[in-house]
């Protein structure tokens, strides 16, 4: 398809063409975190049978996107938007703290929001996997993104004096990288363990990276 299709405008029940727009693109993405997040998944999951569980015409999911795959960007966006929110919150709630207790409670805040819907696991850790050079390209620069915060949050601990001085880039990226690994085979059934285990075993990687190599971390 070309493009989208012309939008109208003008008021329609009390409501502006740009409050029913966002209405109905709010309803198509609900529909793809249902469909693939859950079943069938998203490379079984046709136009049709999307705009039937948003309770809209295949015209209508043309005039908010061109294909599938915008619908899975938008949602994997929207994951990692709702889940670095919910670190940044508890990172400025536990300003003053220990690095230690910072980080801890960072990652269970950014764990529990990923992890607290099943479809979100499936849509950041699986279903984004090889379906694009484009879905790479997004994925990889939010996991970029992550890594920054790491590394923001490391070298505000090395001017404290919790951390070790040196170049964390590589160590957050291989933490990121475990991350998404670990959730992706949890999520799969390939490790057999608790989410609670999981989280627990990653805060302590996470730690790990951010421990002075020559004494222990304040609080750990």
């Amino acid at each position: 398809m070309a493009g989208r299709l012309r939008q109208p405008t003008g008021r329609y029940g009390g409501r502006s063409a740009e409050e029913r727009q966002a209405d109905r693109r709010q309803r198509f993405l609900d529909a793809g975190l249902q469909l693939f997040g859950d079943s069938p998944g998203y490379r079984a999951t046709t136009v049709a049978g999307l705009s039937e569980a948003a309770g809209l015409s295949t015209r209508q999911f043309y005039e908010e996107f061109r294909t599938l795959e915008d619908v899975l960007a938008a949602l994997h966006l929207q994951v990692n938007d709702w889940a670095e929110e919910a670190a940044l919150t508890a990172l400025a709630d536990a300003d003053g703290l220990p690095i230690a207790e910072r980080a801890t409670a960072t990652f269970r805040a950014y764990a529990a929001d990923v992890t607290g819907d099943p479809r979100r696991i499936r849509i950041a850790f699986v279903e984004i996997i090889g379906v694009s050079p484009r879905m790479e390209e997004q994925r990889l620069a939010r996991r970029s993104r992550w890594v920054d915060l790491i590394c923001a949050e490391a070298a505000a601990a090395v001017e404290r004096g919790e951390a070790a001085p040196r170049d964390y880039r590589v160590a957050a990226a291989a933490f990121i990288g475990s991350v998404n690994g670990l959730l992706h085979d949890w999520r799969a059934g390939w490790v057999d363990a608790t989410l609670h285990q999981v989280v627990d075993e990653l805060v302590q990687l996470l730690l790990g990276i951010l421990r002075p190599v020559d004494r222990p971390l304040p609080g750990g």
